[in-house]
């Protein structure tokens, strides 16, 4: 498939500003500063392979530095002793700002992702400001509780009064992917904020502009100096740097499962640090008998690629029911064909390139192992685009639960189908991943489909819908989906130590 990619630009003044004022630097402690090896990395536009800018290639020295200013401000309690209105006002402000400047900070994740501005401006960047709004509520909800505990041994006379408090862990390293990096990075910073925290932010390497920007803009509403850092640079650099440093208190990952398990194992090593990991997928989704095929077809096609496929919870695997299996699979085959392809800033385009030319011959590799194993490619699974980075929506089917496309996640705009004979292979068919992190169910009867969502050993189970998110809707996952949850009321708790008091008065 032919893929033209015309000269794309920032519309808006801000991004164009932004882009045009040259090399970008790291915020620690309040300053913007140069990595102190003076090496820079290239931010570039995955649609066409031009440099958009560059940023500090940071590494252990920075981090440290990054640590010990966190740590500074955290001890000194210029935020966490703030009042919890005073630092939901400020949270609050950042999701103010974060509206104000969308159609600036959308154009910049496309230029830097490659993802479509749809995409970008109509629902992740407003998810970051919903992330800012919703913790800066929960400043003023962290609280502990009082307990009547059965001690029976206390001094004649006396009584035991008991309670919880919470405090808030510490000095906090978070280290973000690069599909969807602003409100990603959102999901980490907002509940680690709220509790009170301090963070160092590590960005992908490869998407760290809209970082930089929201940094900015965190300064800007009136987070103290210190109290959220930005190290730019390599996982294997500035990231591991992070996750070993020892007067880190808690580190915080969403990215593959294979490095989720390194950094849980660096942690152990150095000071047996709190980990979070929201870890990778191969989401299913389910399409029954009686779906409604006007809401299934589209939603499910939507499921997998949305975001060109690089969504950890894309519904990669597809079941489908065998009495309605021809006509689902011709029906997503044919939005497939006729999705238009090229640069994210094309108002006609849906889907975008992948991030860069690994990742793509990474997907392209999936695609063909599949064949070579006698799946069938029903759609798609070329390659194209004068950088080699767009892979073209592809359906796959006659495949079998064995196969590395069903069993893996790659990450890209690929789904692998099959039949299902009835409701009870369902779950066995659905679980047979070692991951969890989502599903989806299509189907009109409510008692099959909550039957089904409790059968699913997931983190999250859509019926009649797909990558529905909100910020009050925990996400993550079962098995090696990972750790903890971001997103909703539990988030914050990750962000805080329990102390219990006991006394005798």
């Amino acid at each position: 498939m032919e893929v033209i990619v015309s000269d794309q630009q920032p519309q808006t003044a801000a991004a164009k500003a932004f882009l045009a004022a040259g090399a970008k630097k790291m915020l620690i402690g309040g300053d913007w500063s140069e990595a102190e090896s003076g090496e820079r990395l290239d931010s570039r536009d995955p649609a066409n392979d031009s440099v958009l800018g560059s940023v500090p290639r940071g590494g252990a020295a920075d981090v440290d530095k990054a640590v010990k200013a966190a740590r500074q401000a955290f001890d000194n309690g210029v935020w966490r002793n703030m009042t919890p209105d005073d630092r939901g006002r400020i949270l609050w402000k950042v999701a103010e700002l974060i509206e104000s400047n969308i159609d600036e900070l959308a154009e910049l994740e496309t230029l830097d992702q490659g993802k479509p501005l749809f995409v970008g401006r109509w629902a992740e960047i407003p998810g970051a400001a919903m992330q800012f709004r919703y913790f800066a509520g929960l400043t003023s909800k962290i609280q502990g509780e009082t307990i009547t505990p059965s001690i029976n041994y206390q001094p004649p006379g006396k009584n035991i009064f008991a309670y919880t408090q919470k405090e808030p862990i510490g000095v906090v390293g978070a280290i973000t992917p690069w599909n969807s990096p602003l409100v990603l990075e959102a999901m980490k910073i907002a509940p680690c904020l709220a509790a009170g925290c301090s963070m160092i932010l590590k960005p992908a390497e490869d998407t760290s502009l809209t970082a930089i920007r929201l940094g900015e803009l965190i300064l800007e509403a009136g987070v103290p100096e210190g109290v959220f850092n930005i190290v730019t640079g390599l996982g294997p650099e500035a990231g591991q740097a992070l996750v070993e440093h020892p007067d880190v208190d808690k580190i915080t990952f969403t990215g593959s499962t294979a490095t989720g398990r390194t950094i849980l194992e660096t942690a152990a090593r150095s000071n047996l640090k709190k980990v979070a990991l929201e870890l990778g997928g191969k989401s299913p989704s389910i399409v029954m008998d009686d779906a409604e095929m006007d809401i299934a077809i589209p939603g499910v096609a939507n499921a997998i690629f949305f975001n060109t496929g690089q969504v950890c919870v894309a519904g990669s695997r597809l079941y489908i029911h065998k009495a309605v299996y021809d006509k689902v699979l011709a029906g997503v085959a044919d939005i497939a064909t006729n999705m238009k392809l090229g640069h994210g800033l094309d108002p006609d385009v849906q889907i975008g390139p992948l991030v860069n030319r690994t990742q793509a011959d990474r997907v392209k590799g999936y695609i063909d192992g599949g064949i070579a194993a006698g799946a069938e490619v029903v759609v798609g699974g070329e390659q194209c685009g004068d950088t080699g980075n767009f892979i073209t929506p592809t359906v796959i089917a006659n495949t079998r639960q064995d196969m590395s496309i069903v069993q893996e996640e790659i990450f890209g705009p690929v789904v692998v189908a099959a039949p299902i004979d009835s409701i009870d292979d369902v779950p066995a068919m659905a679980n047979a991943s070692r991951y969890g992190l989502a599903a989806s169910v299509w189907t009109q009867d409510i008692s099959r489909a909550t039957r089904l969502a409790s059968a699913i050993k997931a983190g999250t189970v859509w019926i009649n819908c797909h990558l529905m998110f909100d910020a009050s809707l925990p996400i993550g996952g079962y098995k090696e989906s990972g750790w903890s949850r971001d997103s909703g009321i539990q988030a914050i708790d990750h962000y805080l130590e329990t102390k219990t008091v006991c006394a005798v008065v």
